[in-house]
């Protein structure tokens, strides 16, 4: 059988159906599947990493202990593994040290040698790091260091402990969430466009006044006199804010080393670098205040105020 060859008029036609409206059935769109596939592991995530803080506060202990020390090696190691200098396994060996030694001297309220031995162990990491690196090396230790002196001093006290942490929680949680969906409603100028693109002026204001109001409520829960919230209002103002700047702080280490997410290790949500940076700028600035009141604890300095 020879096979011929259309003829023209023919080919027209079948270009003229083809281009009818209704007559090429519609491309399959698959942005919904892929915004649930995304969505999936985000919330799963949250739902582990929710538990595990909840649980640590619950317990308390040597597994609240635990809990964040492993949080600390997990930001230590990303920060480490971020800003890529010489002799990597040697840095997260000292990096490893200096975090469970000082996690040591914490649980026993030991604070000044925890810090001690943090920065022992950063000048040896600045060493390891090279010229050029030896400051983000030894600024590494001491970032995830924060999270575990600040955690632990916080928690120490019998009265106000499990109470401070949770109302960290309240605070720095409600204030992202609050920002995030402020900033979607209301829009506006950005906040600081070069680190930080998606962040608004609106969304932030939102978040913080949000986080303060949350966190009031909660921290203040159970304490019977209830003008106690107003401080904590007060001052869930200036921690929601410094979350924000913990926040942008990280944007701005990750953007200068051309990094989207400091890892990979938390599906849908990078890093615990990047799930931690509020938090751990918020329980630094709570863990000062609450010692420089010079209080029975570090965390009674949070809510004693009359």
């Amino acid at each position: 059988m020879i096979w011929a060859a259309p003829s023209p008029g023919l080919l027209a036609m079948l270009n003229n159906a083809a281009d009818a409206p209704g007559n090429n059935p519609s491309a399959p769109n698959f942005s919904g599947q892929r915004c649930f596939a995304d969505l999936l592991p985000r919330v799963l995530s949250a739902i582990v990493l929710t538990a595990a803080a909840v649980v640590s506060v619950w317990q308390g202990g040597l597994v609240f202990d635990l809990i964040w020390l492993g949080a600390a090696l997990a930001v230590g190691c990303e920060w480490q593994d971020l800003i890529a200098a010489p002799h990597r396994r040697l840095r997260f060996f000292l990096l490893a040290l200096g975090l469970v030694v000082s996690a040591f001297f914490a649980g026993k309220a030991w604070f000044g040698a925890a810090c001690s031995v943090l920065g022992g162990c950063g000048l040896a990491l600045a060493l390891a790091a090279g010229p050029g690196r030896r400051i983000w090396a030894f600024g590494g230790i001491v970032y995830a260091g924060l999270l575990l002196v600040s955690a632990g001093a916080l928690h120490g006290s019998a009265e106000y402990g499990a109470r401070s942490i949770v109302w960290l929680f309240a605070t720095v949680w409600s204030t992202d969430v609050f920002a995030y969906f402020g900033g979607r409603a209301i829009g506006g100028a950005k906040l600081w466009p070069r680190v930080s693109p998606s962040k608004t002026w609106s969304g932030t204001l939102t978040g913080v006044l949000a986080g303060a109001s949350v966190g009031a409520v909660i921290g203040a829960h159970g304490l019977g006199d209830p003008w106690r919230a107003l401080p904590l209002f007060a001052l869930g103002l200036a921690a929601a804010a410094v979350s924000q700047g913990g926040d942008i702080f990280e944007s701005w280490v990750k953007r200068h080393f051309g990094a989207k997410d400091s890892s990979g290790l938390i599906p849908g949500h990078g890093g615990f670098m990047d799930r931690l940076d509020g938090f751990i700028a918020a329980a630094a600035f709570a863990a000062i205040v609450g010692a420089a009141r010079g209080g029975a604890s570090t965390a009674a300095g949070l809510f004693d105020w009359f």
